[in-house]
């Protein structure tokens, strides 16, 4: 969705933008604070989490709550109940399902059932970037809201082809959105990777990527069992990589598709004046 003009997107009644970018660079702060301003916020890792992947999420709590014969028995006669609390600000349940391959005694995963999940997670990611047209007509009809934004994860890049307008997920987000790419720095990148050490958050590589880093950390490291890599520095280590992987890829999605900020200009913002403000300067840039 483009248009001819700033003034163009400021005068429409019903705006719909999607922002994406690197994990951490501020896509849910801006959803969160459009929200409190009659925004309809759509968090698509929210939606991975609840509907596309929920059931994997609770039946991972309860695979674990089995192990323990007090709850497993409870569990059996339908006496107590698990279910997953993720929140937009809180996308633990998530994390804690896709997991990180390596050492089983320090938290990791199998690398084929950390493969599995990757899966289950590229397709439930799809599917949720799918619902949008669905939830932008449901926000309006159901809710009242007129404006929507769309928060996407950090591997909506793995899941379409930045360069192909007729990739479903391009289109299903171009037809009824305007894109917006909120590009970080080196330092934000940095800065990422700590914030990223201190909080995790749930990661999707591309399956030939995964493997290319698997191996390469281990020669790095000197590591010949997947057994034996410790799971939080493959984790922080393959985090880096794949930021590095994305930044050209989320560029042409932006050239061939959509507008640009600078993850800096995000501390202008302050309301929805301010944020109109943002996509009406992002457009004149781009504007001939």
């Amino acid at each position: 969705m483009f248009f001819e003009s700033p003034d163009q997107f400021r005068q429409q009644k019903q705006k719909a933008v999607t922002v994406f970018g690197m994990s951490g660079v501020g896509k849910t702060w801006i959803g969160n604070l459009l929200r409190r301003r009659n925004w309809f916020h759509f968090s698509v890792d929210f939606r991975i989490g609840t509907r596309h992947m929920g059931e994997f999420i609770v039946d991972n709590f309860k695979r674990e709550a089995m192990k323990v014969p007090f709850l497993a028995e409870l569990l059996r006669s339908d006496s107590i109940y698990i279910c997953s609390n993720i929140t937009f600000d809180n996308l633990d349940p998530l994390s804690s399902y896709l997991g990180t391959p390596g050492d089983p005694a320090r938290g990791g995963l199998e690398l084929a059932e950390y493969q599995r999940r990757q899966e289950q997670h590229r397709v439930a990611e799809i599917y949720a970037l799918a619902d949008v047209p669905y939830f932008i007509e449901r926000a309006r009809e159901l809710y009242g809201y007129d404006d929507f934004l769309c928060d996407t994860g950090g591997s909506l890049i793995e899941v379409l082809d930045p360069n192909d307008p007729d990739d479903p997920v391009v289109k299903a987000l171009t037809e009824h959105t305007a894109l917006l790419y909120i590009r970080g720095t080196e330092e934000d990148a940095t800065a990422l990777v700590d914030r990223f050490r201190a909080n995790p958050k749930p990661m999707y590589y591309p399956p030939d990527l995964l493997v290319k880093n698997w191996q390469a950390f281990k020669a790095q490291a000197g590591i010949e069992r997947d057994e034996d890599v410790d799971p939080d520095a493959f984790a922080v280590w393959g985090f880096e990589a794949l930021l590095k992987d994305r930044l050209p890829r989320y560029q042409a999605l932006a050239d061939n598709f959509g507008y640009v900020v600078e993850g800096r200009e995000l501390a202008t913002v302050r309301d929805n004046a301010d944020f109109v403000d943002l996509m009406c300067q992002a457009i004149a840039r781009r504007t001939p």
